[in-house]
This record gives C-alpha cells, sequence and structure tokens, in this order.
C-alpha cells in the first residue's frame, strides 16, 4: 500500500500540559525558585523529546488487507488486516481506523520487530449493492500521548453486500404440491439428515438445531437432501407478490437460502437476466450478487 508522510496533531492531554506548564511558569517567575525552573524545563525537555519518538513509531510499518467477504445488508462486514513491523524494533500504542468510520477501529499494543499482528475491522454492512473500501489510517499516540501521528493507507477495494432476506420463507413451488407432500415436507418425512451450517438470518426458524443452541452452542440450522421428485425451480422476480422492487429483491434472496438449505435446485429470473437451476455454493453466491446489483 502507499503511504502518506506522518502529519502531527496535538491531543486533548497537549493542551493539560501547556497548562501545568504556565502555571509552573507563573510560579518559578513569581517566586524566583530555582527548583521550580528546573522541574519546568525537565518537563519541556521530555515533551520535545517526545516528538521524533512518536514520528519513528509508525515507521516500517506496512499493512495489507485481504478481500472482504460479502455479507447481508444490516449485518457485519468484517475486514482482516495485517500490520507488519519491517524495523528492527518494536512498536507500540498502534490504531487502525477505516477511513470515514472513526467508530471503527483496532488496536494494538505491541508489534514486536520482524513480527506482524492480524486485526479485523467490523462495521455495519450499507444497503445491498458494490461498496468501496476507500483507505485505512494507522496513527500512534505513543510514548507520551501528548501528539498523534497518522499515515494514510490507500486501499482500494470493492466488496458486496447482498439484499437482506425477507418475506414468505415458504417456496412457490410449496404451493402446488399435494397435502401429503406438504405434511412430508414440513416434518421432515422422506428427506435424508445431511448436517448443519451457519443460522442465516431471516431464514426460517424451523430447522434451527434447538439441542445445539441449549448446550451454549452459535444457532445451526439443520439441511436435509431433497425428494428425488421435488424438480428444479425458478425464483422470478416478476411473479413476487410485492410491488415494491427492493421488496421483490428481498423475497428472493430468502428464497435462495431457503432452496439451498432444501437442497432443491433453484433457477433465478431477473428482467435481462437468468440463471439456470443448479445447487451448491458457487451457485448460491452467484444468484444473490446478481440481486445485490440488480439496478
Amino acid at each position: 500500500m502507499r503511504k502518506q508522510a506522518f502529519p502531527c496533531h496535538p491531543t486533548r492531554n497537549l493542551a493539560g500540559l501547556l497548562f501545568v506548564l504556565g502555571a509552573m511558569w507563573y510560579a518559578a517567575s513569581s517566586q524566583n525558585s530555582a527548583a521550580v525552573y528546573l522541574l519546568l524545563f525537565a518537563l519541556a525537555a521530555i515533551f520535545l523529546v517526545s516528538i521524533p519518538h512518536t514520528l519513528l513509531n509508525l515507521g516500517g510499518l506496512k499493512t495489507t488487507a485481504e478481500s472482504v467477504k460479502p455479507a447481508f445488508a444490516g449485518q457485519e462486514v468484517a475486514l482482516p488486516i495485517e500490520i507488519m513491523n519491517e524495523s528492527r524494533v518494536a512498536r507500540y500504542g498502534i490504531t487502525l481506523t477505516l477511513s470515514g468510520v472513526p467508530e471503527c477501529f483496532e488496536r494494538v499494543n505491541e508489534i514486536p520487530a520482524g513480527s506482524a499482528a492480524r486485526v479485523t475491522l467490523r462495521f455495519q454492512a450499507p444497503s445491498r449493492g458494490e461498496h468501496e473500501i476507500r483507505g485505512l489510517c494507522l496513527t500512534s499516540a505513543y510514548p507520551l500521548g501528548f501528539i498523534r501521528a497518522q499515515t494514510d493507507l490507500f486501499t482500494p477495494q470493492r466488496y458486496v453486500v447482498y439484499p437482506k432476506p425477507a418475506g414468505d420463507p415458504n417456496l412457490p413451488i410449496g404451493r402446488a404440491r399435494s397435502a401429503q407432500s406438504r405434511l412430508q415436507s414440513e416434518i421432515g418425512e422422506g428427506d435424508d439428515f445431511a448436517g448443519v451450517r451457519a443460522y442465516i438470518p431471516g431464514e426460517s426458524q424451523r430447522h434451527i438445531d434447538w439441542k445445539a443452541v441449549a448446550r451454549g452452542q452459535a444457532l445451526m440450522t439443520k439441511q436435509f437432501t431433497a425428494e428425488a421428485d421435488s424438480g428444479s425451480l425458478y425464483l422470478n422476480f416478476a411473479t413476487t407478490r410485492f410491488s415494491d422492487a427492493e421488496d421483490k429483491i428481498s423475497q428472493l434472496a430468502l428464497w435462495i437460502i431457503e432452496a439451498e438449505r432444501a437442497r432443491k435446485p433453484y433457477g433465478l429470473r431477473l428482467p435481462k437476466a437468468e440463471i439456470h437451476p443448479s445447487l451448491g455454493e458457487q451457485h448460491f453466491h452467484r444468484c444473490l450478487r446478481a440481486l445485490a446489483l440488480f439496478k
């Protein structure tokens, strides 16, 4: 990453230090006290010596940002960052901030010489679509906290936010099945248990592994192998019951999650775009990406 120079900014601690130095100078001059003068000059010298240490504390640091995994709107986006210390001395009190989001930061107390520290910046996913991470910012007020050195890191990276799943969790084809087929689908008869996966907010809670939750584990969803005669399913933007486009997209996102959970081959029909029925993680993300970028 290309880095800029290290500008310095005063902190609130500097204002307190200047007040103390001013009070000491007034006391020393009014009382003509050599001891107070000595203490005043010692504190001022310590402050001046700390300035180059603060600037040098950011030297030799190199950051590498990993790719951001897609997230659903309203969820948390995770940006893994590695901070490498290529200098011969340790670096202390390093803060990494996401540019434009001051509340999104992580602090590293120490990075030994020749070592790396891994941090993860987490922030709220914005609305669906493709977004850009403009840059990062490294700051340090080490050792005394009177001034803060800063360097901006340019990290051009784009990531995709999937639409928030919402609507009716029942797949469209479920309305055309016989009552017996619906009953078997509800109670899981005729399906083989295929394992569990992480629960995705917005999908049906009917298949949550509540026993695992009772043991203190995270929310997991049971997966079943679909019936052989279930056929393929097309999720059509035009036939959803909503009138608002965003509501249609949220409904399609929920159906994609439910179809993948049920291991039922599904396709996606959008205006001017069509994805043929399939299954699997690659197909799952392809369909959700198409919804995220739909205009």
